[in-house]
């Protein structure tokens, strides 16, 4: 195969992609649009430069422009969450989170996270990440009202003394109380870290209390609801400062040499736009629609939302229905993931939730109106699913998920949903796509 036949592939199959995201509807709710100037920063020259090391201490020459990029994108950080020292280089949330934790805890020492099942992130402390490998992980996590059990959490606080304690999720639909765990913080003389990478939009936006006041250190991604490119922001607060005056260098350190080499340039960029769109009055009203749609969205679909997100239990249509629901739903154009509900009756890996959110919709310039027809499309595929249950017997379960597929990919009326789902989300559009 020629160069110029794979290169024809290559943006065929992108062309694919912009067909799919332009005619259905993305509701994974960690996932959203950025704005075609971020593109712009995203496809530019800037990804020719390697730039290893920090604005004005840089191991290659050349650098510049680059230093005036980064240093641009800080500032902006530090203007637009009220914080002192901000870091734009981590490649991702992951490696942001786990720059945090070698920065403040040494190999071994206890940190504590919302667990996975509860709706926690995998670098909280999960099961077979860095955090419980390297570290000694406790998690805390959700009562019967699926919300966060802060008696567990000071019993286990008190118990288990940790050195760093994460507050952030990944599949939790209600406001976090940030004044509680700072109290519970300061009784073990915790470092309290905030990962609001899903939330970061609706707190710039007003939407949900911000963390700065109570936390020592903040991690965001900048491709959530902040809606930038792919990457993560490292923060830390004046709290954070006075508990630690080294920080600062001690988080440096862990970004590089301690996990990455050169950033990626292109990326600073692209995040530097994204904080200055979010800088604009406009951006408080999207973040104020996002959390109405959500509302709007969760109560047609009988639950509740506080944020932008929404865990939906399908325990009514049968057992272990997760992996089966995201399934018809994307057949019918609509983009969910499964996801494990607190007290999981079936399994992790064919789980018995769906995840799904408004960020996305809310950029293409949806409504609550909007909210209400989607909810009866969900509701209308669900419905086609009822009683597919996962086999109890774990050996049955790939055979019976084969034929599922199969059967839900013949199904004529998620066929007729997908038409009318393309139909409307056509109508809408999406920067970067014609």
């Amino acid at each position: 195969m020629s160069s110029h036949v794979a290169t024809k592939k290559v943006f065929k199959l992108i062309a694919e992609e912009a067909y799919r995201q332009k005619y259905g509807l993305e509701m994974i709710p960690s996932e959203n649009y950025v704005s075609a100037d971020v593109l712009k920063a995203l496809g530019s020259i800037l990804t020719n430069k390697y730039s290893e090391g920090f604005p004005g201490r840089r191991y290659y020459g050349g650098n510049e422009v680059i230093d005036k990029i980064e240093n641009y994108a800080v500032d902006l950080a530090k203007k637009l969450f009220g914080v002192p020292a901000a870091f734009v280089q981590s490649y991702s949330g992951s490696p942001a989170n786990m720059a945090i934790t070698m920065a403040v805890c040494e190999p071994g020492d206890v940190v504590m996270g919302l667990a996975l099942s509860s709706g926690g992130h995998l670098t909280h402390g999960a099961h077979l990440s860095f955090s419980s490998i390297f570290y000694s992980a406790v998690n805390y996590s959700v009562g019967k009202d699926w919300k966060i059990d802060f008696k567990e959490l000071e019993t286990l606080a008190k118990k288990h003394k940790p050195k760093l304690i994460w507050v952030g999720t990944t599949a939790y639909p209600f406001k976090l109380d940030y004044k509680k765990f700072r109290k519970i913080a300061d009784m073990v003389n915790a470092t309290l870290v905030a990962d609001c990478s899903h939330i970061t939009g609706l707190i710039i936006g007003g939407v949900h209390e911000s963390p700065v006041p109570y936390v020592d250190i903040v991690m965001t991604t900048t491709h959530k609801t902040l809606r930038g490119p792919r990457g993560a922001m490292i923060l830390i607060t004046e709290r954070g400062l006075r508990k630690d005056p080294e920080m600062k260098g001690k988080i440096e350190r862990a970004i590089i040499p301690g996990i990455q080499g050169g950033p990626h340039n292109h990326q600073t960029a692209a995040i530097a736009v994204s904080l200055e769109e979010a800088l604009k009055p406009s951006f408080k009203k999207y973040a104020a629609q996002i959390a109405k749609n959500a509302s709007v969205l969760a109560k047609e679909l009988g639950t509740v939302s506080e944020t932008h997100l929404i865990l939906l239990s399908l325990t009514k249509y049968g057992y272990g229905m997760g992996y089966q629901a995201q399934y018809a739903l994307e057949e019918a154009g609509i983009t969910v993931n499964k996801n494990t509900i607190p007290g999981e009756p079936a399994s992790p890996f064919y789980p018995s939730g769906i995840r799904l959110g408004t960020p996305a919709l809310t950029s293409r310039g949806m409504k609550g109106s909007d909210m209400i027809k989607i909810a009866g499309w969900i509701k209308r595929v669900l419905e086609e699913i009822r009683g597919l249950d996962l086999p109890k017997e774990q050996d049955k379960r790939k055979d019976f998920l084969k034929e599922v597929k199969k059967e839900i990919h013949k199904n004529k009326n998620l066929k007729i949903i997908r038409k009318e789902v393309e139909k409307f989300a056509g109508k809408f559009p999406v920067p970067g796509i014609k």
